[in-house]
């Protein structure tokens, strides 16, 4: 999401970075490529109109033509306007009560049930407590079926009554979780093919039933500007508390995150970044508009990694590697703690830089990677731990019981060689690569 915009964007700062002062021409071809790359990705042209006055109005302000380097300041004025435009701060959750009660509507197709069932287990992560999901959507045929198995992949409860009254299901739900010590109450509610009557007047009956502290609306980022009255539809019946955006790892441009705190006023707080059940992530306006600005994203990917990463393993595979001792057992160990963290490209587009240095281009094969693992786990263990003996023979073996080539075999063991040199000229403080 946001590739070509972040692109456009960098070149336009870019230009400005190569005058010494910024003046009302020099400004101006910047200001149309950032207009222009802004509208293309679909945000609403209010919003473009303002953020691009704004920008220039401070970006032809006192402060920068005294300023020693305008270029710098530039991108400082982007990211703070981008940053507002995204809604300022993080909204986070409201999770008073006993049980903290969370509602989710939306329209059909969103994605609201899988999303309920993603945002149930990023509860349970982040806070270690116990959630429940309630299956109000009683209208879909195999909706609840469907969150049944959401729940039984995450292994979080759901609760349910069949086609009964949407109302008194979640009413029950809450006196059950009560009851039973549940810390959150998800309720999945029915969805429309567009918003009618019918569909708020039940809505506001749940809310009026059960006091949600949250009420959360699932969108599809997909539906472009549309989605703006949709949020101002369900937020005008329901004081809808936040919004999460499905489907901003597609194909969309991604406008839609741009317009809809300043339009609605209502804040963004869940983006979904894959269709996995751990594909849901908070949403930070700072960290956002750092991503979009090829800033990077280091607070996440911290974030990301004490989430999945196994401490004691990671430190005991840096000690190693450390003393020189590393061998293909903790390389194995490694990738694995690598792969919890999601795709390599997306990791790589959260360091600081990495577009310049062209590692956004980068494409990993999750099948090269598979085969990487096949061929390590086809070695003994005296193997990995010694991959000096593994000879003409053992690489014929290995290359069979992995279902690769012997060529295959010996671009691993060299490319693990290599890794190995460059960590110990790393350690040595000599960054030359030893290839």
């Amino acid at each position: 999401m946001f590739e070509n915009l972040g692109d456009r964007l960098q070149n336009a700062i870019d230009k400005i970075k190569g005058y010494g002062k910024i003046t009302e021409e020099n400004i101006g071809e910047a200001m149309r490529e950032i207009r222009l790359a802004l509208l293309e990705a679909d945000v609403n042209y209010k919003v473009v109109k303002e953020f691009t006055n704004n920008v220039k109005e401070k970006a032809l302000g006192e402060e920068v033509k005294k300023s020693i380097n305008p270029g710098d300041l530039f991108v400082k004025i982007v990211n703070d306007e981008l940053t507002e435009l995204l809604g300022g701060e993080a909204a986070p959750l409201n999770l008073a009560g006993s049980p903290a009660i969370l509602m989710l509507v939306g329209l059909q197709g969103s994605g609201k049930t899988t999303t309920i069932g993603k945002l149930a287990n990023f509860l349970r992560k982040k806070h270690a407590k116990k959630p429940l999901l309630v299956a109000c959507d009683v209208y879909r045929p195999a909706a609840i079926d469907q969150l049944k198995t959401i729940g039984k992949q995450l292994n979080i409860e759901v609760y349910e009554e069949g086609k009964k009254d949407p109302v008194g299901i979640a009413d029950n739900a809450i006196r059950y979780a009560r009851e039973n010590g549940y810390d959150y109450v998800l309720i999945d509610t029915a969805g429309r093919l567009h918003i009618d009557e019918e569909l708020m007047d039940e809505l506001n009956n749940i809310k009026d039933k059960v006091h949600p502290k949250e009420i959360l609306l699932v969108i599809d980022a997909m539906m472009g500007q549309d989605a703006i009255n949709v949020i101002e539809g369900f937020n005008n019946k329901l004081d809808l508390t936040g919004v999460i955006l499905t489907k901003l790892d597609g194909d969309t441009r991604g406008g839609v995150s741009l317009s809809v705190r300043h339009l609605t006023n209502v804040p963004i707080k869940f983006i979904g970044t894959s269709e996995k059940l751990d594909g849901l992530d908070s949403f930070d306006p700072e960290r956002m508009a750092g991503r979009i600005l090829g800033m990077g994203d280091v607070v996440s990917l911290v974030e990301k990694a004490e989430e999945a990463i196994d401490e004691k393993e990671a430190m005991k595979s840096a000690k190693r590697l450390e003393s020189g001792k590393f061998d293909l057992e903790d390389f194995l160990s490694t990738m694995n703690q690598m792969k919890k963290l999601g795709p390599l490209e997306n990791i790589i587009k959260m360091l600081p830089g990495a577009k310049k240095m062209g590692l956004t281009n980068i494409k990993v094969n999750p099948k090269d990677m598979a085969h990487i693992e096949a061929i390590v786990l086809s070695m003994t263990p005296k193997e990995r731990r010694n991959p000096d003996i593994i000879k003409a023979s053992r690489k014929t073996r290995i290359a069979k019981g992995s279902g690769t080539s012997v060529q295959e075999v010996n671009k691993l063991l060299m490319q693990f060689e290599q890794m190995k040199k460059m960590m110990k000229n790393m350690k040595n403080g000599n960054m030359k690569l030893p290839f």
